[in-house]
C-alpha cells in the first residue's frame, strides 16, 4: 500500500468512498452524496490551502482518503485543523486508516499545527474512536442528538491531539490560511 497526495484523478474513487459512507453510515452527516464535481471543489479547497489530502492506493486502487482542512474559518483557529478519514468498505480494518490518518498527522506537524481535532459522528463509531485513540488522540467531549439520520438521533465526539508542543508555547506565525 502507498500513501501519496491526491489528484484529479482520484476524484472519481473519492465520491465513490464518501458516497457509500453518506448512504449507509453515520460518520458523516451529509445524506445526498456529493458529485464528481463537487469532491474536485472539495480537494482544490483543501489543496489551495496547502493542507495534505492523500489517498492510500493498492494496486491502481484507492482504499481511502484522509485530509485536514481548516477547523473553523476564523483567524484565531489558524493553528488548528479538523480532519477527515474514509475507508472503501472492502479495506475497512486492513490499517488502511490508521496509515492515512498517521500521514496526515504528520503532514500538519511539518506544516506547524497545534491542534488536530476530529468530529465523530455517531458514539457508537468504535472504529473511528479507537483509529483516533490508538494515535494520540484524547476524547474531549460530545453533543448529543445533533444530527437525525438514517431514522435515528445521532451523537458526535470530540477528539483532540497536540501536535508541535500544543499550547505549551506561542505559535509561529502565519499559522494555515483559514
Amino acid at each position: 500500500m502507498m500513501i501519496r497526495s491526491a489528484t484529479v484523478a482520484d476524484v472519481p474513487a473519492l465520491a465513490s468512498i464518501y458516497g457509500h459512507h453518506v448512504l449507509h453510515g453515520l460518520g458523516t452527516f451529509e445524506e445526498v452524496p456529493p458529485t464528481v464535481i463537487d469532491m474536485a471543489a472539495r480537494l482544490a479547497a483543501v489543496q489551495a490551502k496547502t493542507l495534505p489530502y492523500l489517498v492510500a492506493e493498492k494496486d491502481g486502487v484507492v482504499l481511502g482518503f484522509a485530509y485536514a482542512a481548516p477547523f473553523r474559518s476564523r483567524s484565531a483557529y489558524r493553528f488548528t485543523a479538523e480532519d477527515s478519514v474514509y475507508i472503501a468498505p472492502e479495506a475497512i480494518g486492513q490499517g488502511v486508516g490508521k496509515a492515512l490518518l498517521s500521514a496526515v498527522i504528520a503532514a500538519c506537524e511539518a506544516l506547524g499545527v497545534r491542534q488536530l481535532t476530529a468530529v465523530i459522528g455517531d458514539t457508537g463509531n468504535a472504529a473511528s474512536i479507537g483509529l483516533h485513540t490508538a494515535l494520540g488522540f484524547e476524547r474531549t467531549g460530545s453533543s448529543r442528538s445533533v444530527g437525525y439520520k438514517h431514522g435515528r438521533w445521532v451523537d458526535i465526539v470530540f477528539m483532540q491531539k497536540a501536535l508541535n508542543g500544543g499550547d505549551e508555547a506561542p505559535p509561529v506565525e502565519p499559522g494555515i490560511s483559514v
